[in-house]
């Protein structure tokens, strides 16, 4: 039987430059309700429809998270080769973490460059990305500080996400989170506190064919 393969429309005669179609992306969170309330509403936001945000069962660590993220990609192409339809594969799979104390974090984050696996980290944790909606840089910080301050701008924080308050400040916390990135790259401390690496996740969510 043929392979089953994903539309990508031959570009007419006299057509301007060619786009790449979307990537099929596989997303594993560690945490349970803020990462993956977060990236599920903004996947809608963008019409994305090529995007899974999953809730990795083998949460724990880091190290565990990036391990899974392996073998879920690993399943997908067994998938795809089974099946003989290539949209079971992904194209990129992310992980979304913490330094929040975490142990091996090296370790998780060799290994995912060797793998190929993408991640998205945030030091000290995911709060550093909600709260570049509203402010500047709060300087480096305890996971445990950010909540507070994320409360002054939405009110109580219990997790949850309260997505309308935050779509229309993304271009504001884009730019806060690349300056971050640059600023610590420039002083050979990548992934310094504070820092936070979900834009590039949320940038390749959102783009356009």
């Amino acid at each position: 039987m043929a392979s089953k393969r994903r539309d990508r429309a031959r570009a007419p005669a006299r057509r301007g430059p060619h786009l790449e179609p979307r990537k099929r992306i596989l997303v594993l969170s560690e945490g349970e309700c803020t990462e993956p309330e977060y990236l599920e509403g903004f996947r809608r936001w963008c019409r994305n429809p090529l995007v899974s945000v999953k809730i990795a069962e083998e949460r724990g660590v880091p190290l565990t998270l990036v391990r899974a993220a392996k073998k879920h990609r690993a399943d997908a192409q067994k998938a795809a080769k089974r099946e003989g339809d290539e949209n079971h594969a992904y194209d990129e799979v992310w992980c979304v973490f913490d330094v929040d104390e975490h142990p091996y974090l090296n370790q998780a984050l060799d290994e995912a460059r060797t793998a190929g696996i993408e991640v998205a980290l945030s030091n000290p944790c995911f709060e550093l990305w909600l709260l570049l909606h509203f402010q500047d840089s709060p300087g480096p910080r305890g996971h445990k500080e950010l909540p507070a301050l994320l409360s002054r701008h939405i009110g109580p924080y219990d997790k949850r996400v309260r997505i309308e308050l935050l779509w229309p400040r993304y271009e504001d916390a884009k730019r806060r989170a690349e300056r971050l990135d640059r600023d610590a790259n420039e002083a050979a401390e990548p992934q310094r506190n504070p820092t936070t690496g979900v834009y590039r996740l949320t940038e390749t969510i959102r783009r356009r064919v």
